[in-house]
């Protein structure tokens, strides 16, 4: 019975582990570093194992709480590397601001990348505003899917006296089902085209979030790295009710949904 019930466990386990989905965040459209304290250059800013308010060690935590492995790509994606990848996540690309000698999204990784999504992955592209993110070539990717990252900048918040003015109301939105309100500050709008459709708007009208089906995949466009870890339970004052926490668990949810079984 014992020797039945080991066997019987590790199935199981070798089931789990081969129907858990793998969530690949680029490292090579950006790659920024700077000088620790020992003068030495390391990486930061949108890795997974960052624990700094740039970090994304929170957002990736919701991630493995439903069910993800983490990954990441530290060369350029090809439809080889990114074939065990089922969301594929590209955040804020380098400009030479960040990264001396950035990496662009090039005609040959639009090809693989576009040809990954076709066959059932989930893209999801992060930018920023026009300032701090490299949007040219950017949109090159975005506009295969019909969308279009604009110089536009939105929610503008000058300090921390004037956190309301990065604030979106959420009601009734089929993706963030439990957040209903939400901080995106300083980011830019996204235009959408050729059944590319809005899933979150502004204020003022803006979409912030948008989707569009892509063959058998999907690809999502968000004006924001707004999960990491400073506005995800950081230091957003509680009083003012937003909830970028459930948003983040709202999202990998919908993401999770979209992965093509």
């Amino acid at each position: 019975m014992l020797f039945r019930a080991c066997i019987l466990s590790v199935l199981i386990c070798s089931s789990v582990l081969a129907s858990a989905q793998t969530v690949t965040l680029d490292y090579f459209f950006n790659r920024e570093t700077r000088k620790d304290k020992q003068g030495k250059e390391v990486r930061f800013h949108y890795l997974w194992s960052e624990q700094a308010m740039s970090g994304f060690s929170i957002f990736g935590n919701v991630f493995k709480k439903e069910g993800f492995k983490l990954d990441s790509l530290e060369i350029a994606p090809t439809l080889a590397n990114l074939k065990g990848s089922d969301v594929y996540l590209i955040v804020d690309p380098d400009r030479p601001k960040e990264n001396p000698k950035p990496n662009y999204i090039e005609a040959n990784h639009i090809a693989a990348i576009s040809a990954w999504v076709k066959q059932g992955g989930v893209l999801v592209m992060f930018a920023n505003d026009s300032a701090n993110v490299e949007l040219p070539h950017f949109n090159k990717l975005a506009n295969v899917f019909g969308m279009h990252f604009t110089n536009e900048m939105q929610n503008h918040v000058i300090d921390d006296a004037h956190f309301e003015d990065g604030g979106i109301s959420i009601k009734n939105n089929p993706v963030f089902k439990t957040a209903k309100k939400i901080f995106m500050k300083d980011i830019c709008s996204i235009d959408t085209k050729n059944g590319a459709k809005p899933v979150l708007k502004n204020a003022a009208g803006a979409t912030v979030i948008a989707t569009t089906k892509f063959g058998k995949g999907n690809v999502i466009a968000i004006a924001d790295p707004w999960l990491y870890n400073e506005y995800v339970n950081g230091r957003l004052p509680k009083e003012m009710g937003f909830e970028n926490d459930k948003a983040a668990v709202d999202l990998v949810k919908w993401l999770k949904s979209l992965i093509r079984k």
